[in-house]
């Protein structure tokens, strides 16, 4: 990659990604990592489960909804002040966060806890995917997917040091140590980050593979085209199928009986299942990204929802078998976790890189509109007495956005840009 050299001194675009990154690692288990704590706190308070995962709901509801207004500042405070003021709060709120939850001893408390984990990890998450579209308009699918996959595999590294922490010191130190240390370090490394001054990052070179638009649209304007919400639904369509096996992959492997069955070396099915999820979720996010550079977004989302639609009905259909359950579930989790890469960069593609960080945070709150979606696969289970309903449809609605991207978004997202070159021209 060629580095651009900052005005201040800075070392580039590469090392503004490398920082944005780690920045995404440090966040990564205020969500993957949650699970860890449930049963402690359960056990230590008596709290029910279902009042513990509240909080959960509570993070993921504060990390998605507020992305706009985050993006939104960061936007307006401009490319020097914007990112790091951003990322600095967030770290900030990221310590406090766990801090709280480790002094919790009722639930209104640990609720607040996590509200400040939600707006935190936001915080974060809505800069550092924007800094990436904005640095790598040349390379934005491979930029924003290195970055989205520093928040879905970012977690692994962090599993067994909180495990260790947990079984030597309590849950409440593991909470208040690793809040105290990622929040710190996020606080430190956010006054590393900036946006490219105009002119200063390569420019988009726009192709027929990879239509990318010559002017910036305000998030209202954005609002206001049909392109933006065919993107809205597919992106709740898809996410809303990953969402529901991320959250109920160990009911399925319980159901299949084979939560507990050993598959190699004493592991059982299901563990070895989890660790393959999670590394294909954050390898799919790059890999998408660096093939959409090249072939274009449209058709990149058919290849990848394509598959995904097939592995959803395969795991349905054949998954009963120990190896079947672990290959057709690592197949899903990796042809989901790209939109995570596909769609911001398909947006900024489309409405242009000067407000990219609240319109590409305004498409990722289509995630959590499709959290609401995933009960609905227990109330389908039950009225259908299995699972292989659930993933006929998860599969159809992967079929369903394939169809959109091809047929619908790709030649609505061609014209657009087309008229925006027009219009550059007619006021140049």
């Amino acid at each position: 990659m060629t580095d651009m050299r900052g005005h201040a001194g800075t070392s580039g675009r590469s090392w503004q990604l490398a920082v944005g990154v780690l920045c995404m690692v440090l966040i990564a288990n205020l969500q993957y990592g949650w699970t860890l704590f449930v049963q402690p706190m359960h056990a230590a308070h008596g709290w029910s489960l279902a009042n513990i995962q509240v909080a959960f709901s509570i993070f993921v509801a504060l990390e998605t909804w507020l992305t706009p207004v985050e993006g939104w500042i960061v936007d307006l405070l401009g490319p020097r002040r914007g990112p790091a003021a951003m990322v600095a709060a967030g770290g900030v709120l990221v310590a406090l966060a766990w801090i709280v939850c480790s002094a919790a001893t009722s639930l209104s408390t640990l609720y607040l806890g996590a509200a400040l984990s939600g707006i935190g990890a936001g915080a974060v998450y809505a800069t550092c995917v924007g800094n990436a579209v904005k640095w790598f308009a040349d390379r934005r699918g491979l930029a924003v997917g290195l970055t989205a996959a520093g928040f879905g595999a970012g977690a692994a590294l962090t599993v067994l040091p909180i495990r260790l922490m947990m079984a030597a010191h309590g849950y409440a130190a593991a909470f208040f140590w690793f809040g105290l240390v990622q929040g710190g370090i996020i606080f430190a490394l956010a006054w590393l980050l900036r946006a490219p001054e105009p002119g200063e990052a390569p420019a988009a070179v726009p192709s027929r593979a990879v239509p990318q638009t010559s002017r910036s649209a305000m998030p209202q304007e954005m609002l206001g085209t049909a392109t933006f919400w065919v993107l809205y639904l597919m992106f709740v369509l898809v996410s809303a199928s990953g969402l529901l096996a991320t959250a109920q992959i160990a009911l399925v492997a319980r159901d299949f009986g084979l939560a507990n069955s050993t598959l190699v070396l004493g592991v059982s099915t299901l563990s070895i299942a989890l660790i393959v999820d999670n590394v294909m979720n954050g390898a799919a996010r790059p890999f998408f990204g660096w093939v959409s550079d090249h072939i274009g977004r449209e058709y990149t989302m058919a290849i990848a929802f394509g598959i995904g639609g097939i592995a959803y009905w395969l795991l349905g259909a054949l998954g009963t078998g120990p190896w079947a359950f672990v290959l057709f579930a690592g197949l899903i989790f990796f042809t989901w976790g790209e939109i995570f890469s596909l769609f911001p960069s398909t947006c900024t593609d489309t409405f242009g890189p000067r407000f990219a960080t609240v319109n590409a945070s305004l498409l990722y709150t289509a995630k959590g509109l499709s959290a609401f979606l995933v009960p609905l696969g227990n109330i389908v289970k039950a009225a259908t007495g299995g699972w292989h309903a659930v993933f006929m449809i998860t599969a159809s609605m992967n079929f369903a956005v394939v169809l959109l991207a091809v047929l619908v978004l790709r030649p609505l997202r061609f014209a657009q840009t087309q008229k925006s070159v027009a219009v550059t021209r007619l006021f140049s």
